[in-house]
Protein backbone atom coordinates (compact mmCIF):
# COMPACT_ATOMS: atom_id res chain seq x y z
CA UNK A 1 0.00 0.00 0.00
CA UNK A 2 1.28 3.24 -1.08
CA UNK A 3 1.36 6.17 0.80
CA UNK A 4 1.45 10.36 1.06
CA UNK A 5 2.46 11.49 4.61
CA UNK A 6 2.21 15.10 5.58
CA UNK A 7 5.17 15.62 7.97
CA UNK A 8 7.11 18.56 10.26
CA UNK A 9 10.10 16.70 10.60
CA UNK A 10 12.46 13.95 9.00
CA UNK A 11 11.03 10.39 9.41
CA UNK A 12 12.18 8.67 5.93
CA UNK A 13 14.14 6.33 8.12
CA UNK A 14 10.56 4.90 9.56
CA UNK A 15 8.92 4.83 7.11
CA UNK A 16 10.95 4.56 4.08
CA UNK A 17 11.07 5.93 0.27
CA UNK A 18 9.58 2.80 -1.18
CA UNK A 19 5.70 2.83 -2.52
CA UNK A 20 5.79 6.47 0.54
CA UNK A 21 5.78 10.27 -0.80
CA UNK A 22 6.53 13.24 1.48
CA UNK A 23 5.06 16.59 2.01
CA UNK A 24 7.56 19.12 2.56
CA UNK A 25 8.18 20.53 6.25
CA UNK A 26 5.03 21.80 7.76
CA UNK A 27 3.70 21.99 3.93
CA UNK A 28 -0.04 20.89 3.11
CA UNK A 29 0.01 22.87 -0.21
CA UNK A 30 0.45 19.90 -2.08
CA UNK A 31 -1.92 17.33 -1.86
CA UNK A 32 -1.49 14.29 -4.74
CA UNK A 33 -4.92 12.36 -6.12
CA UNK A 34 -3.82 8.96 -3.88
CA UNK A 35 -5.96 7.10 -1.42
CA UNK A 36 -3.84 7.01 1.50
CA UNK A 37 -2.57 9.49 3.32
CA UNK A 38 -0.48 9.65 7.16
CA UNK A 39 -0.55 12.70 9.35
CA UNK A 40 3.16 12.66 11.39
CA UNK A 41 3.84 15.93 13.25
CA UNK A 42 5.56 15.92 16.51
CA UNK A 43 6.24 18.68 18.43
CA UNK A 44 10.07 20.42 17.64
CA UNK A 45 12.44 19.98 20.08
CA UNK A 46 14.45 23.41 20.75
CA UNK A 47 11.11 25.35 21.09
CA UNK A 48 10.03 25.15 25.06
CA UNK A 49 8.80 28.75 25.44
CA UNK A 50 4.75 29.89 25.48
CA UNK A 51 4.24 30.27 22.19
CA UNK A 52 5.07 26.16 21.85
CA UNK A 53 1.39 25.46 22.42
CA UNK A 54 0.00 28.15 20.22
CA UNK A 55 2.12 25.63 17.81
CA UNK A 56 0.46 22.95 18.44
CA UNK A 57 -2.94 24.46 18.32
CA UNK A 58 -2.13 25.31 14.23
CA UNK A 59 -1.35 21.49 13.88
CA UNK A 60 -5.23 20.88 13.98
CA UNK A 61 -6.01 23.63 11.89
CA UNK A 62 -4.00 22.30 9.00
CA UNK A 63 -5.62 19.17 9.54
CA UNK A 64 -8.56 19.81 8.62
CA UNK A 65 -7.66 21.88 5.65
CA UNK A 66 -5.95 18.66 4.48
CA UNK A 67 -9.15 16.56 5.08
CA UNK A 68 -11.16 19.03 2.91
CA UNK A 69 -8.75 18.68 0.12
CA UNK A 70 -7.67 14.81 0.15
CA UNK A 71 -10.21 13.29 -1.75
CA UNK A 72 -13.71 12.25 -0.52
CA UNK A 73 -12.64 8.17 -0.93
CA UNK A 74 -9.39 8.57 0.53
CA UNK A 75 -8.31 7.55 4.11
CA UNK A 76 -6.64 9.43 6.33
CA UNK A 77 -4.17 7.86 9.11
CA UNK A 78 -3.39 10.17 12.03
CA UNK A 79 -0.50 9.34 14.57
CA UNK A 80 -1.30 10.82 17.92
CA UNK A 81 0.82 13.30 19.12
CA UNK A 82 3.63 12.78 21.69
CA UNK A 83 6.02 14.40 24.00
CA UNK A 84 9.48 13.04 22.80
CA UNK A 85 11.48 15.59 24.92
CA UNK A 86 10.09 18.54 26.81
CA UNK A 87 11.74 21.36 29.26
CA UNK A 88 9.73 22.28 31.40
CA UNK A 89 10.50 25.90 33.70
CA UNK A 90 7.69 25.89 35.49
CA UNK A 91 6.16 23.11 37.82
CA UNK A 92 2.59 23.85 37.58
CA UNK A 93 2.57 24.86 33.92
CA UNK A 94 0.69 22.51 32.34
CA UNK A 95 0.06 24.41 29.34
CA UNK A 96 2.26 21.96 26.64
CA UNK A 97 0.42 18.99 28.17
CA UNK A 98 -3.12 20.72 27.71
CA UNK A 99 -2.68 21.65 24.19
CA UNK A 100 -1.00 17.90 23.24
CA UNK A 101 -4.12 16.47 24.84
CA UNK A 102 -6.42 19.04 23.09
CA UNK A 103 -4.92 18.08 19.86
CA UNK A 104 -5.51 14.40 20.95
CA UNK A 105 -9.11 14.95 21.80
CA UNK A 106 -10.26 16.23 18.72
CA UNK A 107 -8.49 13.79 16.55
CA UNK A 108 -10.52 10.79 18.34
CA UNK A 109 -13.73 13.33 17.81
CA UNK A 110 -12.56 13.45 14.11
CA UNK A 111 -12.53 9.72 13.73
CA UNK A 112 -15.81 8.77 15.55
CA UNK A 113 -17.70 11.14 12.82
CA UNK A 114 -15.63 10.74 9.81
CA UNK A 115 -15.19 6.81 8.09
CA UNK A 116 -12.13 8.15 6.41
CA UNK A 117 -10.44 8.83 9.64
CA UNK A 118 -8.19 6.59 11.38
CA UNK A 119 -6.20 7.19 14.48
CA UNK A 120 -2.96 5.49 15.62
CA UNK A 121 -1.71 5.61 19.25
CA UNK A 122 1.62 6.74 18.78
CA UNK A 123 2.61 6.63 22.45
CA UNK A 124 2.02 2.47 21.94
CA UNK A 125 5.12 2.48 20.62
CA UNK A 126 7.04 5.82 22.12
CA UNK A 127 6.75 4.65 25.82
CA UNK A 128 8.70 1.23 25.46
CA UNK A 129 11.75 3.51 25.48
CA UNK A 130 13.45 5.78 27.70
CA UNK A 131 13.42 9.94 26.77
CA UNK A 132 17.23 9.26 25.96
CA UNK A 133 16.20 6.44 23.82
CA UNK A 134 13.75 8.25 21.92
CA UNK A 135 15.62 10.92 21.23
CA UNK A 136 19.31 11.16 19.74
CA UNK A 137 20.46 15.22 19.41
CA UNK A 138 23.29 13.93 17.14
CA UNK A 139 20.83 13.27 14.33
CA UNK A 140 18.51 15.28 15.23
CA UNK A 141 21.13 18.79 14.51
CA UNK A 142 22.75 16.93 11.54
CA UNK A 143 18.94 16.14 9.80
CA UNK A 144 16.12 17.57 11.83
CA UNK A 145 15.07 13.58 12.88
CA UNK A 146 13.11 14.11 15.73
CA UNK A 147 12.96 10.55 16.51
CA UNK A 148 16.14 8.42 17.14
CA UNK A 149 16.67 6.68 14.03
CA UNK A 150 18.13 3.56 15.81
CA UNK A 151 14.54 3.48 16.83
CA UNK A 152 13.60 2.50 12.87
CA UNK A 153 13.57 -1.02 12.77
CA UNK A 154 11.35 -1.77 15.91
CA UNK A 155 9.22 0.96 14.32
CA UNK A 156 8.58 -0.86 11.20
CA UNK A 157 8.18 -3.97 13.07
CA UNK A 158 5.42 -1.99 14.68
CA UNK A 159 4.07 -0.14 11.62
CA UNK A 160 3.49 -3.67 10.05
CA UNK A 161 1.04 -4.92 12.85
CA UNK A 162 -0.87 -1.18 13.42
CA UNK A 163 -1.17 -1.62 9.08
CA UNK A 164 -2.65 -5.37 9.97
CA UNK A 165 -4.85 -3.69 12.23
CA UNK A 166 -6.31 -1.17 10.19
CA UNK A 167 -6.46 -3.91 7.52
CA UNK A 168 -8.34 -5.74 9.78
CA UNK A 169 -5.93 -8.77 9.56
CA UNK A 170 -5.82 -11.00 12.75
CA UNK A 171 -6.07 -14.58 13.34
CA UNK A 172 -9.40 -16.36 14.34
CA UNK A 173 -8.90 -18.86 16.72
CA UNK A 174 -7.10 -19.44 19.88
CA UNK A 175 -6.17 -23.66 20.79
CA UNK A 176 -5.53 -23.54 24.82
CA UNK A 177 -4.21 -26.02 26.59
CA UNK A 178 -6.09 -26.58 29.73
CA UNK A 179 -3.91 -28.16 32.96
CA UNK A 180 -1.53 -25.64 33.88
CA UNK A 181 -2.61 -23.16 31.15
CA UNK A 182 -6.17 -22.76 31.66
CA UNK A 183 -5.82 -23.38 35.15
CA UNK A 184 -3.64 -24.24 37.67
CA UNK A 185 -2.87 -27.86 38.64
CA UNK A 186 -3.54 -31.18 37.05
CA UNK A 187 -7.32 -32.16 36.87
CA UNK A 188 -6.94 -36.12 36.67
CA UNK A 189 -4.43 -35.71 39.69
CA UNK A 190 -5.76 -32.86 41.76
CA UNK A 191 -9.55 -33.33 41.12
CA UNK A 192 -12.03 -30.87 40.30
CA UNK A 193 -11.78 -28.77 43.80
CA UNK A 194 -7.65 -29.34 43.70
CA UNK A 195 -7.36 -27.27 40.71
CA UNK A 196 -6.31 -23.52 41.03
CA UNK A 197 -9.03 -21.23 40.00
CA UNK A 198 -10.42 -18.51 41.72
CA UNK A 199 -9.81 -17.54 45.35
CA UNK A 200 -6.00 -16.42 46.56
CA UNK A 201 -2.84 -16.56 44.13
CA UNK A 202 -2.59 -18.59 41.66
CA UNK A 203 -5.76 -19.50 41.42
CA UNK A 204 -7.03 -15.39 41.33
CA UNK A 205 -4.10 -15.01 38.30
CA UNK A 206 -6.23 -17.77 36.74
CA UNK A 207 -9.41 -16.46 36.81
CA UNK A 208 -8.27 -13.31 35.86
CA UNK A 209 -6.68 -14.92 32.25
CA UNK A 210 -9.60 -16.80 31.54
CA UNK A 211 -12.27 -13.69 31.90
CA UNK A 212 -9.91 -11.52 29.71
CA UNK A 213 -9.97 -15.00 27.66
CA UNK A 214 -13.77 -14.32 27.75
CA UNK A 215 -13.91 -11.10 27.15
CA UNK A 216 -11.42 -11.66 23.64
CA UNK A 217 -14.38 -13.85 22.52
CA UNK A 218 -16.74 -11.69 22.42
CA UNK A 219 -14.38 -9.26 20.39
CA UNK A 220 -14.67 -12.23 17.53
CA UNK A 221 -11.44 -14.37 18.40
CA UNK A 222 -13.34 -18.23 18.38
CA UNK A 223 -11.55 -20.20 21.65
CA UNK A 224 -10.65 -24.04 21.17
CA UNK A 225 -9.42 -26.38 23.48
CA UNK A 226 -6.72 -29.08 22.57
CA UNK A 227 -5.53 -31.32 26.07
CA UNK A 228 -4.64 -34.34 27.06
CA UNK A 229 -7.37 -35.18 29.18
CA UNK A 230 -10.19 -37.17 30.33
CA UNK A 231 -13.00 -35.40 28.45
CA UNK A 232 -15.85 -36.75 30.76
CA UNK A 233 -13.74 -34.73 33.80
CA UNK A 234 -12.79 -31.52 31.70
CA UNK A 235 -16.73 -31.74 31.29
CA UNK A 236 -17.41 -32.52 34.98
CA UNK A 237 -15.08 -28.93 35.96
CA UNK A 238 -16.36 -27.05 33.18
CA UNK A 239 -20.29 -28.05 34.71
CA UNK A 240 -19.44 -27.92 38.73
CA UNK A 241 -16.49 -26.45 39.98
CA UNK A 242 -17.90 -22.90 40.82
CA UNK A 243 -15.16 -20.69 39.81
CA UNK A 244 -14.68 -21.41 36.42
CA UNK A 245 -15.08 -18.72 34.27
CA UNK A 246 -14.98 -20.50 30.82
CA UNK A 247 -17.10 -23.42 30.52
CA UNK A 248 -18.35 -25.61 27.73
CA UNK A 249 -20.74 -23.42 26.06
CA UNK A 250 -18.19 -20.93 25.47
CA UNK A 251 -15.47 -22.95 23.31
CA UNK A 252 -16.41 -23.56 19.70
CA UNK A 253 -14.61 -26.83 19.72
CA UNK A 254 -12.59 -28.57 21.34
CA UNK A 255 -10.31 -32.37 21.72
CA UNK A 256 -10.04 -33.29 24.67
CA UNK A 257 -8.37 -36.99 24.47
CA UNK A 258 -4.81 -38.79 24.56
CA UNK A 259 -4.22 -38.31 20.85
CA UNK A 260 -1.26 -36.04 19.28
CA UNK A 261 -1.78 -32.28 19.79
CA UNK A 262 -0.55 -32.38 16.09
CA UNK A 263 -3.38 -34.84 15.02
CA UNK A 264 -5.78 -32.64 17.42
CA UNK A 265 -5.63 -29.16 15.83
CA UNK A 266 -5.53 -30.83 12.38
CA UNK A 267 -9.21 -31.77 13.11
CA UNK A 268 -9.76 -28.37 14.43
CA UNK A 269 -9.56 -26.78 11.83
CA UNK A 270 -11.23 -28.96 9.84
CA UNK A 271 -14.47 -29.26 11.70
CA UNK A 272 -14.15 -25.34 12.20
CA UNK A 273 -13.49 -24.77 8.28
CA UNK A 274 -10.68 -22.22 8.51
CA UNK A 275 -7.12 -22.80 8.21
CA UNK A 276 -4.04 -23.71 10.34
CA UNK A 277 -2.61 -20.00 9.51
CA UNK A 278 -5.66 -18.72 11.19
CA UNK A 279 -4.64 -20.24 14.71
CA UNK A 280 -2.38 -19.65 17.66
CA UNK A 281 -1.77 -22.27 19.61
CA UNK A 282 -0.76 -21.82 23.72
CA UNK A 283 0.61 -24.53 26.00
CA UNK A 284 2.64 -24.56 28.91
CA UNK A 285 4.45 -27.97 27.70
CA UNK A 286 7.88 -26.51 25.80
CA UNK A 287 7.75 -30.00 24.42
CA UNK A 288 4.15 -29.56 22.88
CA UNK A 289 4.89 -26.45 21.82
CA UNK A 290 7.57 -27.21 19.47
CA UNK A 291 5.83 -29.94 18.22
CA UNK A 292 3.14 -27.66 16.62
CA UNK A 293 6.62 -25.26 15.62
CA UNK A 294 7.82 -28.36 13.55
CA UNK A 295 5.12 -30.07 12.22
CA UNK A 296 2.80 -27.20 11.60
CA UNK A 297 4.51 -24.16 11.10
CA UNK A 298 1.96 -22.40 9.72
CA UNK A 299 0.29 -22.44 13.53
CA UNK A 300 1.63 -19.29 15.66
CA UNK A 301 2.86 -20.75 18.60
CA UNK A 302 4.33 -17.98 21.22
CA UNK A 303 5.94 -18.66 24.58
CA UNK A 304 4.41 -19.24 27.69
CA UNK A 305 6.16 -19.09 31.00
CA UNK A 306 3.72 -21.33 33.12
CA UNK A 307 4.21 -18.67 35.89
CA UNK A 308 0.40 -17.16 37.42
CA UNK A 309 1.95 -13.82 37.66
CA UNK A 310 2.60 -13.69 33.87
CA UNK A 311 -0.42 -14.61 32.47
CA UNK A 312 -2.03 -10.88 31.94
CA UNK A 313 1.35 -9.90 30.07
CA UNK A 314 1.13 -12.93 28.17
CA UNK A 315 -2.85 -11.94 27.51
CA UNK A 316 -1.41 -8.54 25.89
CA UNK A 317 0.83 -10.11 24.27
CA UNK A 318 -1.23 -11.88 22.36
CA UNK A 319 -4.01 -9.30 21.75
CA UNK A 320 -0.98 -7.18 20.49
CA UNK A 321 0.80 -9.62 18.51
CA UNK A 322 -2.32 -11.28 16.68
CA UNK A 323 -5.77 -10.60 17.50
CA UNK A 324 -6.35 -6.64 17.62
CA UNK A 325 -8.48 -4.99 14.40
CA UNK A 326 -9.14 -1.31 14.45
CA UNK A 327 -12.27 -1.83 14.82
CA UNK A 328 -14.97 -4.53 15.66
CA UNK A 329 -17.98 -5.26 13.31
CA UNK A 330 -21.03 -7.06 14.72
CA UNK A 331 -20.52 -9.63 12.98
CA UNK A 332 -17.15 -10.17 14.78
CA UNK A 333 -18.87 -10.05 18.36
CA UNK A 334 -21.47 -12.89 16.74
CA UNK A 335 -18.40 -15.15 15.80
CA UNK A 336 -17.96 -17.45 18.85
CA UNK A 337 -21.56 -18.24 18.70
CA UNK A 338 -21.26 -18.52 14.76
CA UNK A 339 -18.81 -21.17 14.86
CA UNK A 340 -20.48 -22.92 17.89
CA UNK A 341 -23.71 -23.10 15.29
CA UNK A 342 -21.22 -24.53 12.53
CA UNK A 343 -20.30 -27.29 14.06
CA UNK A 344 -23.86 -27.95 15.40
CA UNK A 345 -24.84 -27.98 11.75
CA UNK A 346 -22.25 -30.33 10.75
CA UNK A 347 -23.30 -32.98 13.52
CA UNK A 348 -27.03 -32.02 11.96
CA UNK A 349 -25.82 -33.38 8.62
CA UNK A 350 -24.33 -36.73 10.31
CA UNK A 351 -28.38 -37.58 10.37
CA UNK A 352 -29.49 -37.07 7.34
CA UNK A 353 -28.46 -39.37 3.85
CA UNK A 354 -29.80 -37.14 1.27
CA UNK A 355 -27.70 -33.55 0.87
CA UNK A 356 -31.37 -31.78 -0.39
CA UNK A 357 -33.44 -33.26 2.45
CA UNK A 358 -30.23 -31.69 4.92
CA UNK A 359 -30.15 -28.27 3.10
CA UNK A 360 -34.05 -28.52 3.03
CA UNK A 361 -33.89 -29.13 6.74
CA UNK A 362 -31.63 -25.94 8.01
CA UNK A 363 -34.42 -23.16 6.60
CA UNK A 364 -31.56 -21.42 5.20
CA UNK A 365 -32.01 -17.38 4.59
CA UNK A 366 -30.06 -14.96 2.80
CA UNK A 367 -30.76 -11.65 2.89
CA UNK A 368 -28.55 -9.71 -0.07
CA UNK A 369 -28.14 -5.94 0.44
CA UNK A 370 -26.02 -3.23 -1.50
CA UNK A 371 -22.92 -1.35 0.10
CA UNK A 372 -23.33 0.85 2.67
CA UNK A 373 -22.06 2.99 5.64
CA UNK A 374 -23.13 -0.32 8.34
CA UNK A 375 -21.44 -3.20 6.52
CA UNK A 376 -18.90 -1.53 4.53
CA UNK A 377 -15.90 -2.70 6.99
CA UNK A 378 -17.25 -6.14 7.22
CA UNK A 379 -16.90 -6.37 3.03
CA UNK A 380 -13.11 -5.40 3.74
CA UNK A 381 -13.03 -7.46 6.33
CA UNK A 382 -14.07 -10.18 4.01
CA UNK A 383 -11.76 -9.58 0.82
CA UNK A 384 -8.87 -9.76 3.84
CA UNK A 385 -9.60 -12.92 5.47
CA UNK A 386 -11.25 -15.32 2.87
CA UNK A 387 -9.21 -17.48 0.85
CA UNK A 388 -10.74 -20.71 0.30
CA UNK A 389 -13.68 -19.24 -1.56
CA UNK A 390 -12.58 -16.31 -2.87
CA UNK A 391 -11.93 -16.19 -6.87
CA UNK A 392 -9.22 -13.98 -7.09
CA UNK A 393 -8.28 -13.14 -3.85
CA UNK A 394 -8.06 -9.13 -4.35
CA UNK A 395 -7.77 -7.54 -0.77
CA UNK A 396 -9.37 -4.20 -0.35
CA UNK A 397 -9.55 -1.48 2.43
CA UNK A 398 -12.67 0.48 3.00
CA UNK A 399 -11.19 3.05 1.35
CA UNK A 400 -10.82 1.10 -1.79
CA UNK A 401 -14.47 0.10 -1.92
CA UNK A 402 -15.23 3.57 -1.10
CA UNK A 403 -13.47 4.41 -4.67
CA UNK A 404 -15.17 2.07 -6.11
CA UNK A 405 -18.80 3.38 -5.56
CA UNK A 406 -17.31 6.42 -6.66
CA UNK A 407 -16.38 4.32 -10.05
CA UNK A 408 -20.10 3.34 -10.63
CA UNK A 409 -19.26 -0.55 -9.29
CA UNK A 410 -22.07 -2.29 -7.74
CA UNK A 411 -21.28 -4.47 -4.63
CA UNK A 412 -23.08 -6.48 -2.77
CA UNK A 413 -23.28 -8.59 -0.02
CA UNK A 414 -25.09 -10.81 2.29
CA UNK A 415 -26.38 -12.12 5.24
CA UNK A 416 -27.40 -15.57 5.99
CA UNK A 417 -29.02 -17.31 8.67
CA UNK A 418 -30.69 -20.71 9.51
CA UNK A 419 -32.47 -22.10 11.84
CA UNK A 420 -29.35 -23.32 13.75
CA UNK A 421 -28.53 -19.12 13.77
CA UNK A 422 -27.43 -16.10 12.56
CA UNK A 423 -23.95 -16.32 10.23
CA UNK A 424 -23.96 -12.81 9.33
CA UNK A 425 -22.19 -11.02 6.43
CA UNK A 426 -20.41 -14.36 4.73
CA UNK A 427 -21.04 -13.10 0.96
CA UNK A 428 -19.73 -10.38 -1.09
CA UNK A 429 -19.44 -9.79 -4.74
CA UNK A 430 -17.88 -6.78 -6.68
CA UNK A 431 -19.33 -6.04 -10.17
CA UNK A 432 -17.41 -3.82 -12.23
CA UNK A 433 -19.18 -1.81 -15.57
CA UNK A 434 -17.50 -2.60 -18.71
CA UNK A 435 -20.30 -0.76 -20.78
CA UNK A 436 -23.95 0.02 -20.74
CA UNK A 437 -24.82 -3.42 -21.23
CA UNK A 438 -21.41 -5.36 -20.14
CA UNK A 439 -20.52 -6.03 -16.15
CA UNK A 440 -17.22 -7.88 -14.99
CA UNK A 441 -17.44 -9.84 -11.92
CA UNK A 442 -14.04 -8.50 -10.26
CA UNK A 443 -14.29 -10.66 -6.93
CA UNK A 444 -16.83 -12.84 -5.77
CA UNK A 445 -16.41 -14.13 -1.95
CA UNK A 446 -18.01 -16.54 0.33
CA UNK A 447 -16.90 -17.25 4.05
CA UNK A 448 -16.12 -20.90 4.66
CA UNK A 449 -18.82 -20.67 7.38
CA UNK A 450 -21.17 -21.20 5.06
CA UNK A 451 -20.10 -23.60 1.96
CA UNK A 452 -20.93 -26.76 1.31
CA UNK A 453 -25.22 -25.24 1.20
CA UNK A 454 -25.26 -23.94 -2.24
CA UNK A 455 -25.77 -20.59 -0.86
CA UNK A 456 -22.78 -19.22 -3.65
CA UNK A 457 -25.13 -20.77 -6.50
CA UNK A 458 -28.08 -18.57 -4.58
CA UNK A 459 -26.25 -15.82 -4.20
CA UNK A 460 -24.96 -15.47 -7.88
CA UNK A 461 -28.11 -16.33 -9.43
CA UNK A 462 -29.75 -13.65 -7.45
CA UNK A 463 -27.46 -11.12 -8.28
CA UNK A 464 -27.33 -12.01 -12.20
CA UNK A 465 -31.28 -12.09 -12.27
CA UNK A 466 -30.87 -8.59 -11.01
CA UNK A 467 -28.03 -7.36 -13.54
CA UNK A 468 -30.90 -8.88 -16.28
CA UNK A 469 -33.82 -6.92 -14.70
CA UNK A 470 -31.40 -3.43 -15.41
CA UNK A 471 -30.96 -4.53 -19.00
CA UNK A 472 -27.15 -5.79 -18.83
CA UNK A 473 -27.19 -8.09 -21.41
CA UNK A 474 -23.11 -10.12 -21.16
CA UNK A 475 -20.85 -10.95 -17.46
CA UNK A 476 -17.49 -11.28 -17.55
CA UNK A 477 -15.51 -13.44 -14.90
CA UNK A 478 -12.66 -14.57 -14.26
CA UNK A 479 -10.36 -16.68 -11.74
CA UNK A 480 -6.80 -16.37 -10.55
CA UNK A 481 -5.52 -19.49 -9.24
CA UNK A 482 -3.99 -18.92 -5.23
CA UNK A 483 -2.41 -21.85 -3.25
CA UNK A 484 -5.50 -21.86 -1.16
CA UNK A 485 -8.47 -21.54 -3.84
CA UNK A 486 -8.18 -24.05 -5.58
CA UNK A 487 -11.38 -25.60 -4.98
CA UNK A 488 -13.19 -22.74 -6.57
CA UNK A 489 -10.93 -23.42 -9.66
CA UNK A 490 -13.94 -24.15 -11.52
CA UNK A 491 -17.16 -23.00 -9.83
CA UNK A 492 -17.57 -20.89 -12.80
CA UNK A 493 -18.01 -24.19 -15.05
CA UNK A 494 -20.09 -25.14 -12.56
CA UNK A 495 -22.39 -22.02 -12.62
CA UNK A 496 -23.23 -22.31 -16.37
CA UNK A 497 -20.39 -19.49 -17.83
CA UNK A 498 -18.85 -20.41 -21.02
CA UNK A 499 -14.79 -20.79 -20.50
CA UNK A 500 -12.84 -18.31 -22.87
CA UNK A 501 -8.85 -19.07 -22.56
CA UNK A 502 -6.11 -19.17 -20.21
CA UNK A 503 -3.47 -16.82 -19.26
CA UNK A 504 -0.24 -17.05 -17.42
CA UNK A 505 -0.28 -20.48 -18.00
CA UNK A 506 -3.50 -21.33 -16.53
CA UNK A 507 -3.34 -19.42 -13.40
CA UNK A 508 -5.78 -17.02 -14.57
CA UNK A 509 -9.01 -18.16 -16.27
CA UNK A 510 -11.19 -16.04 -18.25
CA UNK A 511 -15.10 -16.28 -18.66
CA UNK A 512 -18.55 -15.04 -19.89
CA UNK A 513 -21.78 -15.37 -19.70
CA UNK A 514 -25.55 -14.26 -21.52
CA UNK A 515 -28.44 -13.32 -19.20
CA UNK A 516 -30.68 -14.61 -21.87
CA UNK A 517 -32.96 -16.16 -19.49
CA UNK A 518 -33.95 -15.70 -15.87
CA UNK A 519 -31.92 -18.18 -13.36
CA UNK A 520 -33.67 -20.75 -10.80
CA UNK A 521 -32.76 -21.20 -7.36
CA UNK A 522 -34.06 -24.29 -5.35
CA UNK A 523 -37.66 -23.08 -3.48
CA UNK A 524 -36.40 -24.37 -0.23
CA UNK A 525 -33.78 -20.97 -0.39
CA UNK A 526 -35.49 -17.93 1.39
CA UNK A 527 -33.73 -15.34 -0.40
CA UNK A 528 -34.98 -11.30 0.15
CA UNK A 529 -33.03 -8.83 -2.19
CA UNK A 530 -32.58 -5.26 -0.58
CA UNK A 531 -32.02 -3.23 -3.78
Amino acid sequence: MSYFIFRNQTIEPFFGNKDVAYSGYGDISIIPDVDNFIWFYQLPLSNFDKHLSEEISTYFDKLQIVLQQIPKNAQLVIFTLETLFHVQFVGYDFSIYSAINDFNSKVFDLASKDSRVKVVDFSEFTRHYTADELVNWRFYFISQTVLNPKLAKDFKAWWTHKQDELAYNRKKCLVLDLDNTLWGGILGEDGISGIKIGGDYPGNAFSCWQQSLLSLSRYGVILTVCSKNNEADVLEAWENNPFMVLRKQHFSSWRINWNDKVTNIKELAEELNIGLDSMVFVDDNPSERELIRQALPMVEVPEFSGKPYDLMPTFKDLVDKYFRIYTVTEDDKKKADQYRAYTQRRASQATFANMDEYIKSLEICVNIMPVNDFNRSRIAQLTQKTNQFNLTTRRYAEVDIHRMEKQGWFIFCANVSDRFGDDGITCTIFLKPESEYCISIYNLILSCRVLGKGIETVFLNTTLNWLRDNNIKHVKAEYIMTAKNSQVADFYDRAGFTFIKSENNGEKRLYEFNLDNELENKNYYNVNFNK
